[in-house]
């Protein structure tokens, strides 16, 4: 064998290992970004981007722990859906944070913007796990695959209309309720859906991906029926509310 085999052999092996390593890694909690939550975000989920800024050291601290690698496969699901979420809320913060003051997220788009390939969320402007990504990688091509349509009330793009930032971070643990009371408290808060029996007017979500909220044979009415305060007939005349894109600030 010659020293030049046996050296690439030997690259191969460390290389697997590492491979091995990070497959097999542990969950982090998430108690840094819950710590910055509930000091600078209210009850109503906007954010106080003045004081964060501040302390903008301590956000980068959490989103360091992030990078350094993605959900290994012996994580849970609730593990890896806690993983993303968090990480698409904490790096939209910091993407604020990066440009403010500014008044919308939109603001960040070039001046011809095409979805899915220049826009502000088809930014490569993090990596986690060694890999570039943006937040259209978190939400189209991780957690929209990942059959939680409870998500779409979780993710949160820094403006109005958009479901609340919660003050606390998602946890594996009790994750569950936490996906419930975020679609519970969207669909009740009359601002981002005015809901009625026979004439509702929703969030421009429901219009958006529709389909991701047909599940196991049930409609988006159906879904929407598990968590409204008030039950939508199935021949509801539906509209959808303009969306707000001003910035979610206090």
């Amino acid at each position: 064998m010659t020293r030049t085999f046996t050296i690439f052999l030997l690259i191969v092996f460390f290389a697997g290992c590492s491979t091995a390593q990070s497959n097999q890694s542990k969950a982090p909690t998430h108690e840094k970004w819950t710590a910055l939550l509930q000091k600078y975000v209210d009850n109503s989920g906007l954010v106080n981007y003045r004081g964060i800024k501040v302390e903008s050291a301590k956000l980068d601290e959490y989103l360091a722990i992030l990078s350094r690698q993605k959900p290994g496969n012996n994580w849970t699901k609730n593990e890896t859906l806690a993983f993303w979420i968090n990480a698409y809320n904490a790096f939209t913060v910091k993407l604020i944070l990066d440009n403010y003051p500014l008044k919308s997220i939109k603001d960040l788009n070039p001046g011809v913007s095409v979805i899915f390939v220049n826009t502000v969320w088809d930014k490569g402007f993090f990596s986690i796990g060694g890999d570039k990504m943006s937040l259209n990688d978190i939400e189209h091509r991780i957690l929209r695959k990942m059959d939680e349509p409870r998500i779409h009330f979780t993710i949160v793009c820094a403006s109005v209309s958009c479901p609340k930032l919660q003050n606390t971070a998602y946890e594996a643990n009790g994750l569950d309720n936490q996906l419930t009371r975020a679609v519970t408290s969207f669909l009740a808060d009359n601002t981002k859906n005015q809901v009625s029996a026979n004439n509702p007017k929703l969030s421009k979500i429901f219009d958006w991906f529709a389909g991701d909220f047909n599940v196991n044979g049930k409609s988006k009415i159906d879904f929407i029926n598990q968590y409204a305060p008030i039950k939508i007939n199935r021949n509801a005349d539906i509209s959808y509310l303009e969306y707000n894109w001003k910035l979610n600030e206090q």
